[in-house]
């Protein structure tokens, strides 16, 4: 056993250089909130040179993610010695924790591997851009069904007339290479027409801006890649608001609902009690509403503490039957 974790925390250390953002899942399957165990975020200080998107790929988080976390910010011009938030807490997504799970509002992926019996388990996260509206990202369940390592693009005749109508004509096909929109590697889904590809405009990470397939930063599905598989399950899902336990804290995380779609904030606060009701056990706990309305207004996507169970009432998560859930 002590063998197996230490060779589980050298690849902890690897993949943080190799993966991104790496997580060991919590200890209590059904706790969900994933980073540092005091629930803290991250920060770092800009350099004279940086933007926030220099400072966000650096980091592998997406352009709305670091705006979020930041509002005050100038991205382009941040100045040198200012404090930028990182954020690296999360709530897992709603989903069967396996294969790969697409949250849009967050612009986030989420990768769950494979392990081996009785080895810690981990999940690797990664920005994306999706579907701007009217090239909406389905939602759904879809599996990988092919794999491409520099890719050709056969453009549809729906972008050929967009780009027609703004003077650009599109080829037939677009060889490989630094100039496809694709990049060097795609995983095609199930869903006919989409792919999770690489792109050449790195800079639209963790944005809407495509026509529905989902980008990832070159670096990042360059090592992705080679970890799927074929027939790897695939979950897209739409959740603007997740609940989760951490330690018997619960935790709500929000996000701006995607362009077009219309929530209010009283439909919002509802939502998030059902949410908090269904991780309770179906009993609402005295909140921390000023908390509660903070991460209400803000949607800025950071977990935040608004309930701590009285140590009388500390129990498992079995006893209590609490799931981590999310509005879909």
């Amino acid at each position: 056993m002590l063998k197996g974790l230490i060779c589980f925390f050298i690849l902890i250390a690897y993949s943080f250089s190799v993966f991104g953002l790496t997580y060991s899942l919590p200890e209590n399957q059904q706790d969900s909130v994933i980073g540092n165990s005091s629930g803290s975020n991250n920060s770092t200080t800009a350099d004279e040179q940086d933007t926030l998107l220099d400072i966000a790929r650096r980091f592998d988080l997406g352009q709305n993610e670091i705006i979020w976390a930041n509002p005050t910010v100038d991205r382009w011009l941040p100045r040198g010695g200012t404090k930028v938030l990182v954020a690296k807490n999360r709530i897992l997504p709603h989903t069967p924790r396996e294969g790969l799970v697409l949250n849009l509002p967050e612009y986030r992926l989420y990768y769950y591997p494979s392990v081996e019996d009785e080895q810690p388990t981990y999940v690797l996260t990664y920005p994306i851009s999706i579907g701007r509206q009217d090239w909406d990202t389905p939602l759904g369940v879809t599996e990988i069904i092919e794999k491409k390592e520099n890719p050709t693009w056969t453009p549809p005749e729906s972008i050929k007339k967009e780009h027609a109508a703004q003077g650009e004509i599109l080829p037939n096909v677009v060889p490989a290479g630094a100039d496809n929109p694709l990049g060097l590697f795609a995983l095609r889904l199930g869903l006919p027409g989409y792919l999770i590809h690489s792109t050449n405009k790195p800079f639209g990470v963790g944005m809407r801006v495509s026509h529905g397939c989902i980008r990832m930063y070159p670096e990042d599905i360059e090592k992705l890649f080679p970890e799927i598989e074929v027939g790897t399950p695939v979950y897209i899902v739409n959740q603007p608001l997740k609940v989760g336990w951490l330690n018997n804290s619960l935790y709500i995380e929000i996000y701006p609902v995607l362009e077009g779609e219309q929530l209010s904030h009283d439909k919002l606060l509802q939502k998030a009690l059902d949410l908090i009701e269904r991780a309770n056990n179906y009993i609402i706990p005295v909140l921390d509403g000023q908390l509660l309305n903070k991460a209400l207004r803000e949607r800025n996507g950071r977990p935040v503490a608004i309930f701590k169970r009285p140590p009388s009432q500390n129990r498992t998560a079995d006893q209590l039957g609490q799931q981590p859930v999310s509005s879909n």
